[in-house]
């Protein structure tokens, strides 16, 4: 699953920063800029303090994806609606460590429904709270911001998480990507890079910026 050849990093556009009233044109400016992976943020005002979507969105939003649907669950209870986003045609799902006791049964409930599996933790989780499940999971997703909303600013510490999970890869021969979500833009993302970022989640420096293209290709390093 990791990426390879001369372009390392791979991008996922997230939608949480689009324009809700017009989604199918969200996702075209994404495939258009040539993002890798859709990247839909489920908020459901308890684990985070935001309200989002459920799984009608990605439902809507498959037909007119050619690219994988990864879905991030920023929910309570997430083994709850996981068989609703894998009948909805989600690619990837990744649930939060914090959000649920039994991680290593989620994780393979998911892998076994034929999707990728992926874990996330938020700032104040450290890497050694994956240590039992990391040899499971094909994604683990480190928020570099305290999730809930966009646009805000990267905390520099969570990219040490980064390192580590690249060095604990290398060493152990895992095969998870590490993905980043929060804070990236043009003066964050070489740091994003240097510290073994895999896949790169854009929200508002994606569809803010004037060129969603150019903004892919300075993620990627291209």
């Amino acid at each position: 699953m990791r990426s390879t050849g001369s372009i390392n990093t791979q991008v996922a556009a997230s939608v949480l920063s689009a324009d809700f009233s017009d989604i199918r044109r969200a996702i075209a400016i994404a495939l258009d800029a040539g993002a890798d992976w859709i990247h839909l943020d489920i908020m459901d005002g308890v684990f985070v303090p935001n309200l989002t979507f459920g799984p009608k969105m990605v439902q809507d939003i498959r037909p007119y994806a050619s690219i994988p649907l990864d879905v991030h669950l920023m929910i309570t209870q997430p083994e709850a609606l996981v068989p609703e986003f894998v009948h909805a045609g989600a690619d990837h799902i990744t649930f939060h460590y914090e959000a649920t006791v039994h991680v290593h049964r989620l994780v393979m409930k998911i892998k076994e429904a034929g999707k990728k599996a992926g874990i996330s933790i938020v700032p104040s989780t450290p890497v050694s709270a994956l240590s039992d499940v990391l040899e499971f999971v094909d994604i683990v997703l480190v928020m570099t911001v305290n999730p809930g909303f966009g646009g805000q600013q990267l905390i520099p510490k969570c990219l040490e998480k980064v390192a580590a999970l690249a060095k604990i890869r290398g060493k152990k021969d895992y095969d998870y990507l590490i993905s980043v979500d929060g804070g990236v833009n043009r003066d964050t993302v070489q740091q994003v890079r240097d510290a073994g970022t895999d896949v790169i989640i854009s929200g508002s420096a994606f569809y803010g910026s004037a060129d969603p293209g150019a903004e892919v290709a300075l993620f990627r390093g291209s």
